[in-house]
């Protein structure tokens, strides 16, 4: 990957929407060669993909949650279990496996504590083989990148 290639990344994680023609013009390339590159970038794994960011308070889930999750087993099947549930519920945005106490971390999109008790109790309570949870409302958000962007 090289200078352009990063440049173009970056333009991209600004605006995803481009044409090929504005990214072309934007990095300094004629409309071929960045389309080749956009092509070999996308190849590659490199971007994954492109995504409408939806905002969270419109859709009535203005408020985030995260949500520390302790299994009461850790064996394969009761991990696959949970992890398999928690791919179905809507609201969890992010579900990662983490080190420490908790076995994994959650992060939701809840409509207050209604909507947060909602979550609780008729979704993540209703998995399978959790022991424990400890949860945390963002009070807000500084930051939000959807991947790292290349210097």
């Amino acid at each position: 990957m090289d200078a352009i290639d990063r440049r173009i990344l970056r333009a991209l994680a600004r605006r995803a929407r481009l044409t090929n023609a504005e990214l072309a013009e934007e990095v300094g390339l004629s409309a071929s060669p960045c389309w080749t590159r956009v092509r070999r970038l996308e190849q590659a794994g490199i971007i994954e993909g492109y995504a409408a960011i939806l905002n969270q308070a419109a859709l009535g889930l203005p408020d985030t949650v995260f949500i520390e999750v302790m299994m009461e087993r850790h064996d394969e099947e009761s991990l696959r279990r949970f992890e398999d549930a928690v791919q179905a519920i809507p609201e969890v945005l992010e579900c990662h496996l983490v080190t420490g106490e908790y076995d994994y971390m959650i992060k939701a999109a809840v409509g207050g504590t209604l909507g947060y008790e909602r979550l609780l109790r008729d979704r993540l309570y209703r998995l399978p083989g959790i022991r424990h949870t400890r949860s945390s409302f963002a009070l807000r958000r500084l930051k939000q990148e959807l991947s790292p962007v290349p210097v």
